[in-house]
């Protein structure tokens, strides 16, 4: 587990050289696994939890460092798939208002409710993470079928029940990704799937900038209130993990396509439920 690996690493209030390259490490691969499947906040998070201080809002700061410190590999991965984007409909481009409008709502509910609120559902949130990766190909496949052939033939006009259907659902997309968002990934690609705009490559290609835009408006939210009232930011920690991320968006993605994506998912679901078991038991 993350958490006990981190006990040889670092005291709770004390952070070593060792502890930074770890979160380094786990930040790189989960920008990597979010760049092909998404959901490597579930990794983030938990080792942020395990070091950083005692305090009764530390998994909220956890959140929040950890959307901090991913977004620049959301940018990256954005970009390495830019061409995998060529040829999108122009009317996909307006799925961006619903989620920009849902991410900051939900960023704005972690920041006003209670942190016991959000320190109490931490194990759902992480269950219900591991949950959406292992039913994803399902998920896939069911939404896919609700668009007949036709529609995918017409799919540079498709019908407006069918555009607010799925600014409907990215808005919510957009709030979980703006609240916790491990695994909003599989939610959008199961959106997009459901659309009809293209093969997996290209469906990812989408996810990676809707995904950038929605962490962009979280962590530009969690860095305003830092700055200004609640420092809710670890920075070192962030620090770190932005230039871990970029890298492992870059670089780690690229390795990773080379997998099937099924086979990260599986190992993301194992690790999200072990993860999930240890927050409902401690």
């Amino acid at each position: 587990m993350i958490s006990c690996a981190y006990g040889f690493l670092c005291t709770e209030s004390t952070p070593t050289f060792a502890s930074f390259a770890f979160i380094a490490g786990v930040t790189a691969v989960a920008a990597a696994i979010n760049s092909v499947a998404g959901g490597g906040r579930i990794l983030t998070f938990s080792a942020l939890a395990a070091i950083l201080p005692a305090d009764p809002s530390r998994l909220v700061m956890a959140n929040a460092t950890s959307t901090v410190g991913l977004w620049p590999g959301t940018l990256s991965a954005a970009w390495d798939y830019r061409h995998q984007r060529t040829g999108q409909p122009k009317w996909s481009l307006w799925l961006l208002i619903p989620s920009i409008m849902g991410s900051v709502l939900g960023t704005i509910l972690v920041l006003i409710l209670p942190t016991t609120y959000f320190d109490s559902i931490v194990p759902l949130l992480i269950f219900s993470a591991a949950t959406l990766f292992a039913v994803q190909p399902y998920l896939s496949k069911q939404l896919s079928q609700r668009i007949d052939v036709e529609k995918r033939r017409s799919i540079d006009n498709p019908e407006t029940k069918i555009l607010l259907r799925a600014a409907t659902l990215q808005f919510f997309i957009g709030m979980y990704g703006g609240y916790f968002g491990a695994g909003n990934g599989i939610l959008m690609l199961a959106t997009l799937g459901g659309l009809g705009l293209g093969d997996t490559h290209r469906l990812n290609g989408f996810k990676n900038l809707l995904a950038m835009v929605i962490n962009a408006c979280a962590a530009l939210t969690f860095m305003l209130t830092s700055f200004t009232s609640n420092p809710i930011v670890a920075w070192p920690e962030a620090g770190i993990m932005a230039i871990a991320a970029i890298i492992g968006g870059l670089i780690g993605g690229r390795l990773a396509r080379q997998y099937h994506p099924n086979t990260i998912r599986k190992c993301v679901a194992v690790i999200g439920y072990g993860l999930a078991g240890y927050y409902f038991l401690t």
